[in-house]
């Protein structure tokens, strides 16, 4: 029986690109950019804002990638709830794992204020152990900070633990940190990106999850 699972935010827990999507087009318009279809948002997200909105104009210098973030974070810090939604599910596997007393954390690469007002809208009534996000002096996924510092705050044996994320970044953030991944085919990236990174574990629906944490 697995004692702690570890959440990815975006495209993991929720559907978040249209929101992305729209904070970095935003940003992109204000500088005199030309916009994305929101579609195309899905392979820019993952590793974080920064490299989001270096994605989105590749031709960016520092200075204006600079610029764009703060224009994205503007717009996003008010705009983060439009249109995201729960994955299909997601709410009641959260609620049926907090009920099992297996606790939950998420680590993200979203600058962490974004992902504690994300989460705390969207689910109100789960106990998170831990919301981590991206923070200045901390690497990003893959590389396994992050879930080092989770497990600063709730210590767990690693064998007692999963890891659910939706891409490669993720299933590289588990191996890592040498813990159970499992793919998640609801979110932005395909099943063949799971495949090809590993995934110890590969899911189509919320519920299976409950298996694995079993043992079954």
């Amino acid at each position: 029986m697995k004692k702690l699972v570890i959440f990815d935010l975006d495209g993991t827990l929720l559907n978040t690109i249209a929101d992305l999507g729209n904070a970095c087009n935003y940003a992109l318009r204000m500088m005199g950019y030309s916009e994305h279809a929101l579609s195309t948002y899905n392979y820019m997200v993952g590793n974080g804002v920064r490299k989001l909105v270096e994605r989105a104009e590749p031709d960016a210098d520092e200075e204006t990638v600079d610029k764009l973030l703060s224009l994205f974070r503007e717009y996003y810090d008010s705009h983060c709830t439009d249109e995201t939604v729960p994955y299909d599910g997601i709410p009641e596997l959260l609620k049926e794992l907090t009920d099992r007393g297996i606790a939950i954390g998420v680590t993200s690469n979203k600058y962490e204020t974004a992902v504690e007002k994300i989460v705390t809208h969207y689910f109100p009534d789960i106990p998170f152990v831990a919301l981590l996000g991206q923070v200045e002096d901390r690497p990003t996924k893959p590389d396994p900070s992050i879930v080092f510092a989770l497990l600063n705050t709730y210590p767990t044996p690693k064998q007692d633990i999963l890891y659910v994320g939706d891409s490669a970044v993720d299933m590289e953030t588990a191996r890592r940190a040498c813990v159970d991944s499992v793919g998640v085919t609801w979110g932005f990236r395909p099943i063949s990106e799971l495949r090809k990174a590993y995934a110890d574990h590969i899911v189509t629906k919320p519920s299976e999850i409950l298996r694995l944490i079993e043992g079954r």
